[in-house]
C-alpha cells in the first residue's frame, strides 16, 4: 500500500535534483510551435463553438450576391494516386458568378491569350466551348457516368461549390472536431446526412484556429470517396467582403485540379444577363455529353447545329 506514494516521491525528488543541477537546459529541448498564416511566432489559438462556426459559413455565403473576378490559373491533369501530375502555367481566367447558381468561366492560353475554354452553367445544365477541338459540349451538371475523356467531366458547378462554401442544410447534422497538434490547428465540422445506421459523411469544413478563416472543404460521395478538395488561404477584403486570394481545387475522381490566384475581384457590383449567354459558334461540332459526337458533313469543319 506504501509502494505507489513512494514511487511518486522518488520521481519528484529526481526531477527537482535534475533541475537544481541545471541539467534541464542540456537534456530538455524546447521547441517553438509556429502556425501557417500567423502574424507572430507564437500565436494564441482562437476558440469557437460549433454554432459560431456554422454562423461564419452562413455569413460568408450570404455576403456575396455576385462577383466578377480576374484570376491566374494553374490547371493540372493527373492524380497523386497515379504519381503523375502535369501542370499548365500562366493561364489567365475570368470567373463571373450571380446567385443563385449562374456561373461562367473563361480560360485564356498563355502568352497569346486566345480562348482555351469557355463554359457556363445555370445550375442545372452547362455549355462548354473548346476552340482547339472545334467542339461545343452541352449536358446536365450531374455526371451519371464519368467519361474517359476528362474534358467531358468538366463542370462549372464544380468550381462554384469550391469557391462558395454553402451553409449546412436543416436536414444535415454536424460534429465538431478540434484537430490541434504540433503541426496543425484546425476546427473541423463533419457534415453528416442520413438516419439511424445509414449515416454517411458528405462534407468536412475546416477552420484555421489562427484566425478562424475557412481553410479547407472536402466534399465526398456516399462511398466516402473525395469528389472535391478545396483549400483556401491569403484571405483579403474585396469591396468590404472577405474572400481568399489563393484557392486550390482538386477533383481526384476526374483526375484534374486547378490553382486559382485572384488578380482582381469585384463583389456585389452586378453582373448582367448577357454575361451568362454562351451560344454555339458557327462551324463547331455539337456534342451532347453522354452521346457520340456528330460527324461533320463532307467538305465542312463540322457545323452540326
Amino acid at each position: 500500500m506504501v509502494e505507489m506514494p513512494l514511487r511518486r516521491i522518488l520521481l519528484s525528488f529526481v526531477l527537482i535534483w535534475l533541475t537544481s543541477w541545471g541539467l534541464s537546459s542540456c537534456l530538455v529541448k524546447r521547441r517553438l510551435i509556429t502556425r501557417t498564416g500567423a502574424k507572430s511566432a507564437t500565436p494564441v489559438l482562437l476558440v469557437a463553438k460549433q454554432s459560431e462556426l456554422l454562423q461564419k459559413i452562413t455569413a460568408q455565403f450570404n455576403a456575396i450576391h455576385d462577383f466578377n473576378a480576374t484570376v491566374d490559373m494553374t490547371p493540372a491533369l493527373g492524380t497523386a494516386e497515379k504519381s503523375s501530375i502535369t501542370e499548365y502555367k500562366d493561364v489567365r481566367g475570368y470567373i463571373l458568378f450571380r446567385k443563385p447558381e449562374d456561373i461562367r468561366i473563361i480560360g485564356l492560353y498563355p502568352v497569346v491569350r486566345n480562348t482555351a475554354f469557355d463554359m457556363v452553367s445555370n445550375g442545372s445544365v452547362f455549355k462548354l466551348f473548346v476552340p482547339s477541338k472545334n467542339r461545343f459540349l452541352v449536358g446536365r451538371n450531374t455526371i451519371e457516368q464519368p467519361s474517359r475523356n476528362k474534358l467531358e467531366n468538366l463542370r462549372p458547378q464544380h468550381f462554384l461549390e469550391a469557391l462558395l462554401v454553402k451553409p449546412v442544410d436543416a436536414n444535415e447534422r454536424t460534429l465538431l472536431e478540434n484537430f490541434t497538434d504540433e503541426d496543425d490547428a484546425f476546427y473541423i465540422l463533419h457534415v453528416v446526412q442520413g438516419s439511424g445506421q445509414q449515416l454517411y459523411l458528405t462534407r468536412t469544413i475546416w477552420f484555421n484556429r489562427v484566425d478562424l478563416h475557412l481553410a479547407r472543404q472536402i466534399i465526398l460521395d456516399p462511398m466516402g470517396n473525395i469528389l472535391t478538395d478545396a483549400r483556401y488561404s491569403q484571405w483579403q477584403q474585396y469591396d468590404s467582403v472577405p474572400f481568399p486570394k489563393h484557392i486550390e481545387i482538386n477533383r481526384p475522381q476526374d483526375e484534374y485540379a486547378v490553382v486559382v490566384e485572384v488578380v482582381k475581384m469585384d463583389i456585389n457590383k452586378g453582373v448582367s444577363d448577357d454575361k451568362f449567354v454562351l451560344n454555339q459558334p458557327e462551324g463547331t461540332t455539337l456534342q451532347t455529353v453522354g452521346e457520340t459526337p456528330a460527324d461533320p458533313p463532307p467538305g465542312e469543319k463540322g457545323n452540326s447545329r
